[in-house]
């Protein structure tokens, strides 16, 4: 009796080590805005990805995308860590998650300048592709916080008529999707500028 209720407790922990080792690993960061990105960002780079090569630190792994800066927006790109003379993405390798990445392709990256699991802020969030000089898919700005319309106004195209005549009656703002680099650009610096 005494062994049966040990292996009944046995598999009962078993099972609770193997729920909470789920639970572990499907653990995300959380969603950054493109302010939150850029107010993090230790460094801030447009440039071409060159060739993945392996990279082995002690005992670690690494998947390296050398890169080509074409344009320093923020930090020192010499503080990244390098790979065949070059800047470089370092990557753990088998790391999952990881946005596509290809050899040629151009990038508006926010970066950890530190050897981490993924060098792009917000866990691989801080990577803009730029396609045919368009950012794809667009960046959506986030929204500034509602303002009250003015009383008789409709609050939105589908507002009832108490919300209508209501001084109280909000108008939500339209989201704003980026798809030019340079008007990135000029929102991750005026984000990095506000910072407190």
């Amino acid at each position: 009796m005494r062994a049966a209720a040990l292996a009944g407790a046995l598999r009962g922990a078993l099972l609770a080590g193997l729920l909470g080792l789920g639970a572990a690993q499907a653990t995300a960061a959380p969603t950054l805005s493109l302010e939150q990105q850029a107010r993090k960002a230790e460094v801030i780079v447009r440039a071409t990805l060159g060739p993945p090569a392996e990279v082995r630190d002690g005992d670690v792994t690494y998947v390296a995308y050398p890169l080509t800066v074409t344009e320093t927006i923020a930090g020192d790109p010499a503080s990244l860590p390098r790979q065949g003379g070059a800047p470089a993405l370092l990557f753990l390798k088998g790391l999952a998650d990881l946005p596509d990445l290809r050899a040629g392709q151009d990038v508006i990256a926010l970066l950890y300048s530190a050897r981490l699991d993924s060098p792009l802020v917000g866990f691989n969030q801080g990577l803009y592709p730029v396609v045919n000089g368009s950012l794809v898919p667009g960046v959506t700005l986030a929204a500034a916080p509602a303002t009250p319309s003015a009383p008789g106004t409709p609050a939105t195209p589908a507002a009832t008529p108490t919300a209508a005549t209501s001084p109280a009656a909000t108008t939500p703002p339209p989201a704003t999707v980026i798809t030019d680099p340079a008007r990135l650009r000029a929102a991750i610096l005026a984000a990095r500028e506000a910072r407190p």
